[in-house]
């Protein structure tokens, strides 16, 4: 995916320069975990979504989430960072006001959250703050990562810019 323009949506943390940076201790990950890590550390490298970064201030801690199938998800403990950033209060759509407005429509569309977040690129100067540990070494993240406050918010804005004509028209 080539990603979305910076000008439609480019996610900005806004972290409060009164803020101390906070760089989390790392957390040992057993042997499996550290390989679930690896491999996909390895995927969002290849993806062009995270880089290798040195001397970061912010690091964060990666999570293993077991899902409910058994799998295991790879997240990252932006708690500290999120704590440091103003909450966006762009207003998110009410789930039963978007089935309303679908009425009458012969299609439907179901965009992958996923992909959209990853379509989003962080403000050059906030990359830095998104790091995160590994066995392997310290990255950041290019793209807007799950996790991140406010990223709902940059989210539901790019969607309103992208579907803004539609949204005017009536079926």
């Amino acid at each position: 995916m080539s990603g979305i323009d910076p000008d439609v949506a480019c996610h900005h943390l806004n972290v409060d320069p009164n803020f101390t940076p906070v760089q989390q201790k790392k957390r040992d990950a057993t042997t499996k975990l550290a390989d679930l890590i690896r491999e996909e550390v390895s995927k969002l490298l290849k993806a062009n979504f995270i880089r290798e970064i040195q001397y970061p201030t912010w690091i964060s801690n990666v999570v293993m989430v077991k899902k409910p199938g058994g799998k295991w998800r790879m997240c990252v403990d932006f708690t500290c960072l999120n704590k440091a950033c103003p909450k966006d209060f762009y207003p998110l759509p009410r789930i039963d006001s978007l089935v309303d407005s679908a009425v009458g429509y012969s299609f439907m569309s179901f965009l992958d959250a996923f992909s959209g977040y990853h379509q989003i690129r962080m403000h050059k100067p906030d990359i830095a703050h998104t790091s995160f540990i590994t066995n392997d070494g310290c990255y950041c993240y290019l793209v807007m990562p799950f996790g991140l406050k406010n990223a709902g918010a940059t989210y539901q804005r790019m969607m309103d810019h992208v579907f803004k004509e539609q949204k005017k028209k009536k079926p």
